[in-house]
C-alpha cells in the first residue's frame, strides 16, 4: 500500500509502518507513480492544493491536517474518503483562544501601542467571574472549557443540539443562543463553517451582546460578519484569529477599527501539531493495512 505525505518532516515523524510504502510529494513536479491509497496534503488546504488529488492514481483516502474541511469535499475525485484532523489542534487552539481572551480583557494591545510611554490603563475585566460562552462545543470547545474553568470563569456552552455534559453541566442547543447572548461577557466562536453558521455572529446576534463584551473567533472567518464587526467595534471588543476576507489585506478597515485584535490564523500552528498529526496519520495507515475502520471520517 502506498501513502503520499506532503513533507519529509511529517514522513519522518510518522516513521515506518508495516505494509506501507511512504512517499513524499508536495504537489510540485510529477505525481508519484502507481496507485496511491492515502494522501496527506499540505496543512493549508487551499483549492489549488486539494485539486492536486486528481493527479494521484487510484486515490482512496485523503487525510487532512486541519479540523475544518469546508470547501474540500467538492474538489476531491469521486468516491474518495475524506478524514479531518479532529483532535489534533485541540490543545493549541484552546491555548490561543485563552491568550486572545486574556490579551483583550487585560488591555495588552493598548499597552503594546503605548510602549515607551507609561500610562496606566483603566480598570479591566478579569477572566475570573466573567461569563464566557463557548459557541461550538466539540473537542476544541471542551478543551477550552477545561482551561477556563480553573481560571474561575463561568462557562456556558452551545452546540447544534442540547445535551448533558460532565464538565459544563448542560450544553445548550443553538436555538438558545439569542437568549444567552445578552448575559455574556465573552463569546468564543468555535463552530465549523457551513451554510447554517456563515454569518452566525452578525448584526442581529452581535446587537444582543452587552456593551463591552468580547467576541473571539478561532473558527472560520465567515462565521463572524465583518461588516457587522466594523459597525460594533468600540461598543464591543473583538479578537480574531481568522477573518473574512483572509488573508486580511493591508489597509483593510479591520486593522484600524477600535478594540479589534487580529492574529494571522496561527491558533493551530504550534509545536503541538507535529506529534499529534503524525500519531493520527500513523494510526490511519495501520488501520488501512489491518482493514479496520478509519477515524475522523467526514465524507462519505
Amino acid at each position: 500500500m502506498k501513502a503520499v505525505l506532503s513533507s519529509r518532516t511529517l514522513a519522518e515523524a510518522v516513521g515506518p509502518v508495516d505494509g506501507v510504502d511512504i512517499e513524499v510529494w508536495n504537489g510540485d513536479g510529477p505525481a508519484p507513480d502507481g496507485d496511491v491509497d492515502l494522501w496527506v496534503p499540505h496543512y493549508a488546504t487551499s483549492p489549488d492544493v486539494i485539486d492536486q488529488g486528481h493527479r494521484l492514481r487510484g486515490l482512496q483516502v485523503v487525510q487532512l491536517q486541519s479540523a475544518g474541511y469546508d470547501g474540500v469535499a467538492e474538489r476531491l475525485p469521486s468516491g474518495v474518503t475524506l478524514c479531518n484532523a479532529a483532535g489534533v489542534h485541540d490543545d493549541a487552539t484552546a491555548e490561543h483562544a485563552v491568550g486572545l481572551v486574556l490579551a483583550s480583557l487585560r488591555g495588552i494591545p493598548e499597552a503594546v501601542r503605548q510602549h515607551g510611554h507609561w500610562e496606566r490603563l483603566p480598570g479591566r475585566r478579569s477572566l475570573a467571574d466573567s461569563r464566557v460562552l463557548v459557541l461550538g462545543y466539540g473537542s476544541i470547545g471542551r478543551a477550552l472549557a477545561e482551561r477556563l474553568l480553573p481560571m474561575k470563569a463561568q462557562v456556558a456552552a452551545v452546540a447544534s443540539r442540547s445535551r448533558d455534559d460532565d464538565l459544563v453541566g448542560r450544553v445548550h442547543g443553538i436555538d438558545d443562543l439569542a437568549a444567552l447572548l445578552p448575559e455574556q461577557d465573552v463569546v468564543v466562536a468555535l463552530v465549523p463553517l457551513s451554510d447554517a453558521t456563515r454569518g452566525l455572529l452578525g448584526e442581529e446576534t452581535l446587537g444582543l451582546l452587552p456593551d463591552g463584551a468580547l467576541v473571539v473567533n478561532v473558527a472560520r472567518g465567515a462565521v463572524v460578519d465583518t461588516d457587522a464587526v466594523l459597525r460594533h467595534a468600540g461598543r464591543l471588543r473583538f479578537a480574531l484569529d481568522v477573518t473574512d476576507p483572509e488573508p486580511l489585506p493591508d489597509g483593510h478597515p479591520l486593522w484600524e477599527a477600535p478594540d479589534v485584535l487580529v492574529t494571522p490564523h496561527v491558533a493551530g500552528g504550534t509545536t503541538a501539531m507535529l506529534p499529534r498529526i503524525s500519531a493520527l496519520v500513523r494510526d490511519q495507515l495501520r488501520r488501512r493495512v489491518a482493514g479496520e475502520a478509519l477515524v475522523n471520517v467526514v465524507m462519505p
